[in-house]
C-alpha cells in the first residue's frame, strides 16, 4: 500500500512539474513595415518567374564548369564543414537540456575498508582485523515545477535550429563567393587578353614608326611616344597575370583543394553569359524573411527569451525528490548486514540572495532586447543589401551598354586613324590617341560587365538564394572518424542526413 501511495504521489508531483512556465513566451520581433516592403529598383532588376531549379540560381548562367565548382565547394569547403559540426554540437546541447526532465542525480557508490581494531581499542584478538563493505544508490530529481527545464529545452531547441540556419547562411555566402570569384577570374583573363592584343597592336605601330624614323620620314617624337605607349601597356600584363593566378588560387581554396589543382580552369577561359535579371520565386519581403541569417537572428531571440524563464526560476523554491538505498556489512563474526532505505522531498530556496538573482533576470532581459534590436537591424540591412544590389545591377547594365558601343566606336576610330596616317592625311598623334581610347574603353567595358554580374550575384545573396542543399551536413569519412573516437549513438546519423530529413534522437 505504501509503495502504491508513494508512486501516486510521485506521479502527481511529476504532473505538476511543468504546469507553471515562468518567463515570457516568445513573440516574433518582426516589424510591420517588412510586410509592405518593395523596391522600384528591385522591380527593374528582377522578374517573378520560376527557374528550372529555383533553389540553384547559378544554373541561370548555363555554365557547367561553374556548376561543378559550386558542387565541389559544397563537398570540400572547410567553413561549411565547421558549420555542419556546429549543428552536431548544438544537437548534443539539446540532448543535455532534455535530460533535465529526468532524475538529475543518479549515483552508485561502493567501497571496502580494511580495519585494525587494535588501533581502536579492540579486545577480541580474533576480530582484531576485518573488512567493512558499503554500497549505495542515490537518486535526486528536481521537479520542473516552475518550468526551469522546459524553458532550457526551449532555448536549446531554438539554438539548434539557429545552428541549422547558420549552416544555410554559410551555403548562401559560399555559393555567391564561388560564383563571384569564378567570374572575377574570367574577367581578369579577358582583361589580360585585351592588354596583350593592344600591346601587340601598339608594337606594330612602334615598328612602323621606327622604320620611318630610321628612313628619315618621321621625327623622334613619334618614335618615343609610340615606345612609351607600348611599354606602358606591356607593363600591365604582369599585373593581370598575377591577378589571374591569385584569383585561381582563391577559387581553389574556396572549394577545398590546394592552389593550382584546377587544370580545367585553364581550358575554358571565355566569359560567362551576362544575365540582366534575377529570377525570383516569391515576393521580396518573403524572401528577406527567409534569409538564413535573418531566421538565425530570430531564433536567437527565441532562445534568449526562454533563458529569462530559466533565470526567473531561481527566484522561487525548487522541489526535489531524494532517495537512497544503502547496504553495509563487515567480515566480523556475528555481525549482521544492514539495509538502509530513504526517500522524501527536499525544498531549497535561496531566500537571502534575491538581489543577485533578480539582477541576473534583468541581465537576461537586457540581452533579449539587444537581440531584438539586432534582428530588426539585420532585416533593415538585408533590405538595404537587396536594394543596393538591384540598383548596382540596373545601373551597371546601363553603363555596360554604353561602354559596349563606345568600345566598338573606339575600335573603328583606331582603324580610321591608322589608315589616314598611312595615307598621310593625319599625324601619328591621332593614332596614339585612338590606341589609348580603345584600350581604356575595352578595359572599362570588362570592369563594368564584372560589376553587373557581381551585382546580380549580390542580389541573389541578399535575397537568401542558394540556402538549400541535399548533401549530408557531415560527410561519411568525417562521420566514421568521429564514430571511431566517441560513442555518438544516433546523433551522427541524424545530423549527417540532409537538412529537413533528420529524425530526432534523445
Amino acid at each position: 500500500m505504501r509503495v502504491w501511495l508513494s508512486s501516486f504521489l510521485l506521479l502527481a508531483l511529476h504532473g505538476l512539474g511543468g504546469c507553471v512556465r515562468l518567463g515570457p513566451d516568445f513573440q516574433s520581433p518582426r516589424e510591420t513595415w517588412i510586410e509592405r516592403w518593395d523596391s522600384d529598383m528591385l522591380a527593374r532588376g528582377s522578374v517573378m518567374r520560376m527557374q528550372p531549379d529555383s533553389l540553384q540560381w547559378w544554373v541561370q548562367f548555363g555554365d557547367p564548369l561553374l556548376d561543378r565548382l559550386i558542387a565541389q565547394a559544397d563537398a570540400g569547403n572547410p567553413d561549411l564543414r565547421i558549420a555542419g559540426l556546429r549543428i552536431l554540437e548544438a544537437r548534443a546541447q539539446l540532448g543535455i537540456a532534455r535530460s533535465g526532465l529526468y532524475p538529475q542525480l543518479r549515483q552508485i557508490t561502493a567501497d571496502a575498508l580494511y580495519l585494525d581494531r587494535e588501533q581502536y581499542g579492540g579486545r577480541n584478538p580474533r576480530d582484531s582485523h576485518f573488512w567493512q563493505y558499503q554500497a549505495g544508490f542515490d537518486i535526486g530529481w528536481e521537479l520542473d515545477f516552475w518550468g526551469r527545464y522546459s524553458r532550457a529545452i526551449e532555448s536549446a531547441d531554438a539554438t539548434y535550429f539557429a545552428s541549422q540556419a547558420d549552416y544555410q547562411n554559410v551555403l548562401v555566402l559560399l555559393r555567391a563567393q564561388v560564383a563571384q570569384t569564378y567570374f572575377a577570374l574570367r574577367t581578369a583573363e579577358a582583361r589580360l587578353r585585351i592588354a596583350r592584343d593592344n600591346a601587340a597592336r601598339q608594337k606594330r605601330s612602334l615598328e612602323i614608326t621606327e622604320r620611318l624614323f630610321l628612313s628619315g620620314n618621321s621625327d623622334e617624337l613619334d618614335l618615343q611616344q609610340a615606345k612609351t605607349q607600348y611599354l606602358g601597356t606591356l607593363s600591365t600584363i604582369p599585373e593581370f597575370e598575377a591577378q589571374v593566378r591569385q584569383t585561381r588560387n582563391a577559387l581553389s581554396v574556396l572549394i577545398g583543394v590546394p592552389p593550382g589543382a584546377l587544370p580545367e580552369l585553364a581550358v575554358q577561359t571565355g566569359l560567362i553569359p551576362l544575365v540582366d535579371r534575377a529570377l525570383l520565386d516569391d515576393v521580396p519581403a518573403n524572401l528577406l524573411l527567409r534569409r538564413p541569417d535573418v531566421r538565425a537572428a530570430e531564433l536567437e531571440v527565441a532562445a534568449q527569451s526562454a533563458r529569462i524563464g530559466v533565470a526567473e526560476t531561481d527566484l522561487y523554491p525548487s522541489l526535489s525528490l531524494l532517495g537512497r538505498i544503502g547496504w553495509s556489512a563487515t567480515s566480523l563474526s556475528g555481525s549482521a548486514d544492514t539495509l538502509e532505505l530513504f526517500a522524501g522531498p527536499s525544498l531549497l530556496w535561496n531566500v537571502f540572495d534575491q538581489g543577485r538573482l533578480r539582477n541576473n533576470v534583468r541581465i537576461q532581459d537586457a540581452r533579449l532586447q539587444q537581440l531584438i534590436e539586432a534582428y530588426r537591424d539585420r532585416v533593415r540591412q538585408a533590405a538595404r543589401e537587396a536594394d543596393d544590389a538591384a540598383t548596382g545591377l540596373v545601373k551597371a547594365l546601363e553603363r555596360e551598354q554604353i561602354l559596349r558601343d563606345a568600345a566598338s566606336s573606339a575600335e573603328r576610330a583606331l582603324t580610321l586613324a591608322s589608315a589616314r596616317y598611312r595615307e598621310g592625311y593625319s599625324d601619328f598623334q591621332r593614332v596614339l590617341e585612338a590606341q589609348r581610347a580603345l584600350l581604356a574603353q575595352q578595359d572599362s567595358y570588362l570592369v563594368t560587365r564584372d560589376t553587373a554580374v557581381n551585382s546580380l550575384i549580390a542580389l541573389y545573396k541578399a535575397l537568401g538564394g542558394g540556402w538549400y542543399s541535399e548533401r549530408p551536413l557531415i560527410d561519411a569519412s568525417t562521420s566514421e572518424q568521429m564514430k571511431r573516437r566517441t560513442d555518438w549513438g544516433g546523433l551522427l546519423d541524424e545530423v549527417s542526413a540532409p537538412a529537413g530529413e533528420a529524425d530526432r534522437y534523445d
